[in-house]
């Protein structure tokens, strides 16, 4: 009898593959993100058994752990598809994988000083508040002052 190219997901069990909730619990990356990582061709298509059910190779799930942790590291999609590209190419040059780092750690230092200078305001605008059955607010009329700067009243 001649083997179909779509096996039953047993046979496909027994070869190493993974369906899709093995693969996440492998992974760490829930189903939903694995088919959007799939749809935005990060991960490759997925074969399918006769059934139509997803199977991904050891490798896949490699992958998926790598993106996974890239994202835990904060890296943007199109990071990670840099990364990816410079992980599958054997012949890169590691100065190119740091140029990608840097670049995000530069990023986000420049979000944790925004932060940072945030917080500050904030911390002023608090301390200024007296808190207490007084309607007079620096915080509303911070916001008012930052609304005002936007709209014109009419």
């Amino acid at each position: 009898m001649a083997r179909t190219a779509r096996p039953e997901l047993a046979d496909a069990r027994q070869e190493g593959l993974h369906n899709i909730g093995d693969a996440a619990r492998l992974s760490g990356v829930n189903a939903k993100m694995i088919r959007h990582y799939e749809s935005i061709g990060l991960i490759p298509a997925a074969g399918r058994t006769f059934a139509g059910y997803r199977l991904y190779r050891d490798t896949d799930v490699h992958r998926l752990g790598f993106i996974r942790r890239a994202r835990s590291l904060g890296f943007s999609i199109k990071q990670i598809e840099a990364l990816l590209g410079l992980w599958d190419d054997r012949s890169r040059a590691s100065a190119e994988v740091k140029r990608v780092a840097q670049q995000h750690v530069d990023e986000l230092a420049r979000k944790i000083e925004e932060m940072q200078a945030m917080q500050r305001t904030l911390q002023d605008l608090a301390r200024r508040c007296h808190g207490d059955e007084r309607p007079e607010c620096p915080i509303l009329d911070d916001l008012a002052m930052g609304s005002a700067e936007t709209h014109t009243p009419q």
